[in-house]
């Protein structure tokens, strides 16, 4: 599970082997986990005990990074 960012107490990451998803990333603190939908527009997959406010905190570190992580989402892609 390739990290793509840190920021603060979040790790941003997806899995190699997700093949056949659309773009999304998996943001972890701790135990509690969300996954987010890239395209069209970003937007929660599911979550795992983020409260809404800490949720909506971390969307929006999502929105502000998508192309860094469409970027590392291609890459990897491309060499698997």
């Amino acid at each position: 599970m390739p990290t793509i960012l840190r920021i603060g107490p979040y790790r941003f990451f997806f899995f190699s082997e997700e093949s056949g998803e659309p773009v999304h990333v998996h943001v972890i603190r701790g135990q509690i986990e969300a996954k987010f939908w890239i395209r069209p527009t970003v937007s929660v997959a599911c979550n795992d005990g983020f409260a809404q406010h800490e949720l909506r905190k971390v969307m929006r570190l999502v929105e502000e990074n998508t192309e860094l992580i469409e970027h590392e989402w291609n890459k990897r892609k491309e060499s698997c």
